[in-house]
This record gives structure tokens, sequence and C-alpha cells, in this order.
């Protein structure tokens, strides 16, 4: 070969090499954002997520506390009519105790 040839030769295998080393440094580049964008990616979507869990809990304490009042009234209401009948039915009980004592 002449030494011609052979210096084009030796510069194209340098020019390949280097263009190698770009490509890999590019690829490399590359793959780092990729990451950074994914990491960014994740830490937005668990804030996100994190958002949403105490809006939900927010929610569901409110409900939670609406039905406790709500079951707390009808406990009240029912507490209440049962203590009307009650203090019927011991009128009633007095009534027929004083009868029978009367009666005897």
């Amino acid at each position: 070969m002449s030494s011609k040839a052979l210096k084009i030769v030796v510069a194209a295998e340098e020019e390949a090499r280097q263009a190698m080393r770009s490509v890999q440094e590019n690829a490399k580049l590359a793959l780092e954002g990729t990451e950074q964008a994914g990491k960014e990616a994740i830490a937005a979507t668990l804030i996100r997520a994190e958002t949403e869990v105490a809006h939900l809990l927010r929610v569901t304490d409110s409900k939670a506390m609406e039905e406790a009042r709500d079951l707390a009234s009808k406990t009240a209401n029912r507490q209440a009519a049962q203590r009307a009948r009650a203090e019927r039915l011991l009128g009633t009980a007095a009534d027929l105790i004083i009868e029978r004592i009367v009666n005897g």
C-alpha cells in the first residue's frame, strides 16, 4: 500500500473513532437528560398524588363528621321517642298498680 493510501486509511479510522466518541458522548448526554426528566416526572407525580390523598382525606373526614352528626341527631330523636313511650307506659303501669291495690 502506498504511503498516501495508508494516510487516508489512518485518517478515515481516526475520523471514525472520533465520530464514535461523539455519538457515544451524545448518547450519554441524552440518557442523562432522559433520566433527569424521568426523575422530575416521578417527583411531580408524587406531589400530585400526595395532594390528592390529602384532599381525599379532608373530604372523607368531612363526610364522616357529617354522618356522625346525622347519626347523633337520629339517636337523640329515638331516645326522646323511647323516653316518651316509657313515661306513658310508666303512667299506665302506675294506674294498674293503684287499681289492684284499691280493688285488691
